[in-house]
């Protein structure tokens, strides 16, 4: 495909530009001027792959489309699909009334913590296609953060220079965060497992070792895989890696960037997550341990074991990956990461629409010309599986140990629940074809008042 190109896999916070070559697709026979195609309106405008120009024809497999970030086409009968960006879609801000001839699409790659209003029925049914970190979502992002089976082969250091850097006096363990107050409460857990295992945690959260230069400190050395970075922390026989919030398939650079250097590890996050690994001995899952006492006790084991240790590595040896889940999944996915020969998931995404919206289009002539003979297409609405994360829970013990002002669960349950008010709110809205997005209050507080009665 002409003019694909992939974009840093960092995650790039919300209203962030992105900055594409213009993507043409793969190129198709269609021979439909532009004023006869349909439309896609990306209502996240912040993310519209497009540059430089507002508005692109794509030519994909099935069909060519028009797709554009100018909202001057949200009520036009061409546009067919509004594409959202789910860490933007706010249900108080959301297109009203909705479009009986319009589709509604999802590109949410990032955390289910950016916006739990998708992890609710009422939320993720709002939508027709979905592009997730969920293998069951239309167009699957599971794998984002893996460029492909050779990031994982790369080399680790010998065991030889960890066991120096463990004589320097580093510690076994390395923690490395700075966004503190998640909803997978990582840090309530890490400072149990400090009082067991030395740990030396370099970010703001549990902070207790400094970096030892200026350079290294700067977070956007840390966030573009700096090679003096890299060099640094692939020392660390063990890298902790929790993600911020804990849902299937959701893995991020935490876990595949220490793998990467050939330092195992210590994971929670995807419940999933043995899916995708290379082997059966390729990470430590925090939750095979009954407590983070019984964790410490192990990795303490391992560390003083450099054969057992050195077990965890054998994925790098030749044919070491025995996953082959893995590499077909690497293999049939459509986009690539960092790779000039593929589209990036974007252009990808949007190809998938546009083919979809081309396929329905078709159908729904068919099925005029027919005088309904053959039947209308029946709409498509996304699952619960193609988001579906759970409640959150506290790091180490549980809900009901905490005190009544404990800041995670002020924040984060009531942020769970009131996304599910949201979802039903807006859901009704759309039911009643309200126009006024000002009304959304008014729904909401219907709901409380009903939820209250109930109890």
């Amino acid at each position: 495909p002409c003019g694909a190109e992939g974009w840093a896999q960092d995650a790039v916070p919300p209203g962030a530009a992105f900055v594409a070559a213009s993507y043409r697709g793969p190129g198709n026979n269609d021979t439909r001027s532009n004023k006869a195609l349909p439309i896609l309106l990306w209502w996240s405008g912040s993310l519209f792959p497009h540059f430089p120009g507002e508005t692109e024809r794509i030519d994909c497999p099935r069909g060519s489309c028009l797709v554009t970030r100018s909202r001057r086409v949200a009520r036009h009968r061409r546009t067919k699909a509004l594409i959202f960006y789910g860490t933007d879609f706010r249900a108080y801000e959301a297109p009203l009334p909705r479009l009986p001839h319009q589709t509604w699409a999802l590109f949410h790659e990032e955390s289910p913590m950016n916006n739990y209003l998708l992890s609710h029925p009422p939320g993720i049914q709002l939508f027709n296609y979905t592009a997730t970190f969920r293998r069951e979502s239309d167009y699957p992002l599971t794998l984002q953060w893996l460029p492909g089976v050779g990031y994982l082969r790369g080399p680790a250091v010998p065991l030889a220079e960890k066991e120096a850097w463990r004589r320097k006096g580093y510690a076994p363990v390395l923690y490395m965060q700075s966004h503190c107050d998640v909803p997978s409460d990582r840090d309530r857990y890490v400072r149990e497992l400090m009082k067991y295992i030395p740990v030396d945690s370099y970010g703001k959260c549990l902070h207790n070792r400094e970096l030892p230069s200026e350079r290294l400190r700067d977070t956007s050395t840390a966030t573009t895989e700096d090679s003096e970075f890299m060099t640094f922390i692939a020392r660390y026989k063990f890298h902790l890696a929790l993600e911020n919030a804990i849902c299937d398939d959701y893995m991020t650079e935490k876990l595949w960037r220490p793998m990467h250097l050939g330092a195992v590890p210590v994971y929670r996050g995807s419940p999933a997550v043995r899916d995708w690994m290379p082997n059966n001995l390729s990470i430590i899952l925090i939750d095979d341990f009954d407590s983070p006492q019984e964790l410490a006790k192990y990795l303490d084991f391992l560390d003083k074991n450099g054969e057992e240790y050195m077990k965890y590595l054998e994925y790098k040896n030749f044919g070491g990956i025995k996953n082959q889940f893995l590499l077909e999944s690497l293999e049939r996915r459509e986009w690539g990461v960092n790779d000039m020969t593929l589209p990036n998931y974007l252009n990808g995404f949007e190809c998938f629409i546009c083919d979809r919206e081309n396929t329905r289009v078709k159908e729904e002539q068919e099925h005029r010309k027919s005088h309904g003979k053959i039947p209308a297409p029946r709409p498509r609405i996304a699952q619960f599986k193609h988001m579906g994360c759970p409640m959150p829970t506290p790091g180490f013990g549980s809900v009901e140990d905490l005190s009544g002002g404990d800041g995670w669960k002020e924040m984060w349950l009531q942020d769970y629940w009131q996304s599910l008010d949201q979802g039903e709110a807006l859901t009704a809205m759309i039911h009643r074809n309200e126009s006024h997005q000002g009304r959304f209050w008014d729904y909401m507080h219907e709901i409380f008042l009903k939820r209250t009665r109930q109890h």
